[in-house]
């Protein structure tokens, strides 16, 4: 039993390894089955944006188990961290990696900030791949034989990836649609991230053991200069399409004064009760993922050593990525379409609430492992589709600056709550078996979390 998810996971990687590109071919089919209808610039529009969300979540996707990966392995294998005397296994330690991130956020905030002011669309984008591009490089000529110092600044760089290129990518995509559109195209258009976060995982995944971190930078490479590409592309469909398109190198126009940088998002967040709303819908998810994330990892070094632990991640998250797919492809549009923002809202918080029930219950190799599919698995595709989807009825500025605080700030410093709150309860009681009482203060979370995604979906539902 405490093997199960193991023998489970090894399973589905063989068979998937056979399937991998047939699927592929399969998506392509129904993206085209499923543009055909819309008007030519609209048709094209979505198929290039649906492209570029799926090569930046295939980037992510192979970073993600890159990271944890390399991060929990060096310190699982030296012994644990130590901070001023008090010895952090590796589960705790990269909890700390990620009260760190916040740091890192904050910095993201002011220059996506800075850039904002000047630049917009696939402007943003070419700036930031070409700084990504610069990285990749050089982290492939060190993580192969990567030291405390690289595990830790590469653990630091993956974040950063998600939090620039993602709301690069979606500041894009809502500058560029109306809120009728939203409805009907975000839900397609997220099925590019959904399909991106399984190929890239199960690139990894099924790759495992012959796939290096060096060579996984240099894919990576490849993958930015394609996404500048479509960028470029999909910029002069919008521009066209527009009725009075703003010139590509004008500023997005200003509803506030400029000022600190790093707080311009802040203010225009703080002055909107709508804004509020999804303020508390990201940052209660991110605590409850943070929790989940860390039951789940835990729950992994238990029962795992060695080369079982950098092989297991990757095989959880094409699993994950496989269950988002088809929740993406039969759920997502659907309930939109015909129940709302509002109600695609909650599903998330739903399976959440039956994932951590189900760990408090059995605390076991597969039902940590499945904490994963359960936040991930929505939280990449209904969910994705419908938090977005929130921020079309608002001004340019919100588009860009309040949704990079929410995004960059209010993210990490949930993460960092929810760090307190899991080292706290680790370290008053010891031993895995305390790891469950976790999901006790994730379902408080998540009843709070619910009553925000009410309210949001309401007014959403006004402002249409």
């Amino acid at each position: 039993m405490e093997l199960a998810g193991f023998a489970f996971f090894e399973g589905f990687m063989h068979y998937l390894g056979l399937l991998q590109w047939p699927l592929v071919a399969v998506f392509l089919v129904f993206i085209a089955w499923q543009i055909k209808g819309f008007a030519p610039e609209e048709r094209l529009q979505t198929a290039l944006m649906f492209f570029y969300f799926f090569l930046v979540i295939t980037t992510f996707w192979i970073l993600k188990p890159v990271k944890k990966g390399l991060f929990i392995s060096y310190y699982k294998g030296v012994g644990g961290f130590d901070l001023l005397g008090w010895q952090m296994d590796a589960a705790q330690a990269e909890l700390l990696a990620k009260v760190l991130n916040m740091v890192v956020a904050a910095v993201a905030v002011a220059v996506f900030t800075i850039l904002a002011r000047s630049f917009r669309r696939q402007q943003l984008t070419c700036i930031l791949s070409a700084f990504f591009i610069l990285c990749y490089v050089v982290y492939s000529l060190i993580l192969d034989n990567a030291g405390g110092g690289t595990v830790w600044s590469f653990y630091l760089f993956g974040d950063l990836f998600s939090t620039l290129m993602v709301a690069t990518f979606f500041a894009f995509l809502n500058d560029s649609v109306d809120s009728g559109s939203a409805k009907r195209l975000y839900g397609l258009i997220g099925l590019g991230g959904v399909s991106g976060g399984f190929f890239g995982s199960a690139v990894v995944g099924v790759n495992v053991k012959s796939l290096s971190p060096a060579l996984s930078m240099w894919l990576c490479v490849a993958i930015a200069v394609v996404i500048v590409l479509i960028a470029l592309a999909a910029g002069r469909v919008v521009s066209r399409k527009l009725a009075a398109p703003v010139s590509e190198t004008a500023a997005p126009a200003e509803d506030t004064p400029k000022g600190n940088p790093a707080l311009e998002g802040a203010r225009l967040a703080l002055r909107s009760t709508y804004l509020l709303s999804v303020v508390a819908i990201v940052g209660l998810y991110e605590m409850v993922s943070t929790i989940m994330d860390f039951q789940f990892t835990s729950t992994v070094l238990h029962y795992l050593d060695g080369p079982e632990i950098g092989e297991h991640f990757p095989r959880v998250f094409t699993f994950t990525n496989m269950v988002a797919l088809v929740i993406q492809l039969f759920l997502t549009s659907l309930v939109m379409t015909r129940f709302g923002v509002g109600t695609a809202l909650l599903f998330l918080p739903m399976a959440a609430l039956l994932g951590s029930a189900g760990f408090l219950v059995a605390p076991v190799l597969l039902m940590g492992s499945l904490l994963n599919t359960t936040d991930n698995g929505f939280s990449y595709s209904i969910n994705q589709s419908a938090k977005e989807a929130l921020y079309v009825p608002t001004t340019r500025d919100e588009k860009y600056k309040a949704k990079a605080f929410i995004d960059m700030f209010v993210q990490r410093f949930a993460k960092a709550l929810a760090v307190g709150l899991s080292l706290l309860i680790t370290t008053l009681f010891s031993g895995h078996s305390s790891i469950r009482w976790l999901s006790l203060v994730t379902a408080v979370i998540l009843l709070l979390w619910i009553l925000a995604a009410r309210y949001a979906g309401r007014v959403f539902h006004e402002r249409e």
